[in-house]
């Protein structure tokens, strides 16, 4: 709520301070840069003011069952902790994890062809084995197309909005918005008296691009919401995949664009995703045999252990509870890495193989 903070730099602040509360206790740097922004004809803006704004923010997130993570919180996106540019408090309506072992965006036009429709209807259908979680926009076109067949294949599915979680826009998408509560929800970094802008969708697009391991694009022109969510995964390391089409359709021109300029890889099928993200497709774990633990050193088995379950997990994470330095862990993982023990994913996380 801060005027000139932002989250880049409000996680500066708080790595300097070591916490938010400490940030306020200091004030030092917030009032420097809050005094910017000081105007006789602009409502109080001091470090008391936004205590009191916040502490309005938690009745109003309590009253509308809204949970409230900061990034900090253990039930934060691991993913998108990694972004740059992650919001430092994320609002949650819902009920799903928002830390799965899969998950997807999949975006495109809002004035989709039938087509683009049914390409995105099929490739949900054939990854459902999978039980990816489904990420997108919740506009017309793609975006509602994919969460309506996440939501009749019973998977899980986000909608980010470029708003506070009291409004749902397009109004016409409500009916299937409330139906993402039962299995997914609705995410935003925008708090309930944010003002409403044009700029809000595309600074959204970050979170449907940093909270998926791939993002997905189905049709698009040259410019758009779509196009930006692909550029941004590209910044954040993630993988894109975009449908190729004929180079006279303008609903192609995006999509064609970004094969063609090396930023995503051609799509034809689901088969396609399962590959690059190294999908079983029988989604069971291969067997590890027991002599292969037998010849891993106490360092690697030490490192095997923190990962009780087949949940991925951050190397910041990893590096914390195993006491030992981030450069060291991360050699350590590249030697469990290729002896077939865990699997690198996006966003700098692993998992058990």
């Amino acid at each position: 709520m801060a005027p000139g903070i932002g989250h880049v730099g409000g996680k500066k602040l708080i790595e300097k301070y070591g916490s938010a509360k400490m940030v306020f206790e200091e004030k030092a740097d917030l009032l420097q840069k809050l005094n910017r922004f000081k105007n006789k004809e602009k409502e109080d803006i001091s470090p008391p003011k936004l205590l009191e704004l916040a502490e309005k923010e938690l009745e109003f997130a309590k009253k509308h069952e809204i949970a409230v993570l900061g990034i900090d919180h253990e039930d934060y996106p691991q993913r998108l902790k990694h972004c740059q540019d992650g919001p430092i408090v994320l609002y949650f309506k819902g009920d799903t994890n928002l830390n799965p072992q899969k998950a997807i965006s999949i975006v495109g036009s809002r004035k989709a062809s039938l087509r683009g429709k049914q390409f995105c209807e099929k490739l949900i259908k054939d990854l459902a084995v999978h039980r990816p979680t489904i990420i997108s926009g919740l506009a017309f076109g793609v975006d509602i197309c994919a969460h309506q067949a996440a939501i009749e294949l019973g998977l899980p599915t986000l909608a980010v909005l470029g708003m506070p979680l009291n409004t749902i826009y397009p109004p016409q998408h409500r009916k299937y918005a409330e139906r993402m509560l039962e299995n997914g929800g609705w995410l935003s970094d925008y708090y309930s008296s944010a003002p409403l802008i044009p700029s809000n969708f595309a600074e959204r697009n970050r979170i449907v691009a940093g909270m998926s391991d791939a993002t997905i694009v189905i049709e698009s022109g040259k410019k758009g919401g779509s196009m930006i969510t692909a550029g941004l995964a590209v910044d954040y390391n993630r993988d894109v995949f975009a449908v190729p089409g004929r180079p006279e359709d303008e609903l192609s021109e995006g999509c064609n664009h970004l094969i063609k300029s090396q930023q995503a890889a051609l799509i034809d099928s689901a088969k396609d995703v399962e590959y690059v993200l190294n999908w079983k497709k029988d989604g069971k774990k291969k067997v590890k045999q027991t002599a292969l633990f037998q010849e891993l050193d106490p360092e690697e088995k030490e490192l095997i252990g923190i990962f009780s379950t087949s949940e991925p997990k951050a190397i910041d994470e990893i590096s914390v509870e195993a006491g030992i330095p981030m450069s060291k862990t991360a050699t350590i993982l590249l030697g469990l890495e290729l002896k077939g023990v865990v699997l690198s994913l996006p966003g700098k996380m692993y998992q058990l193989n």
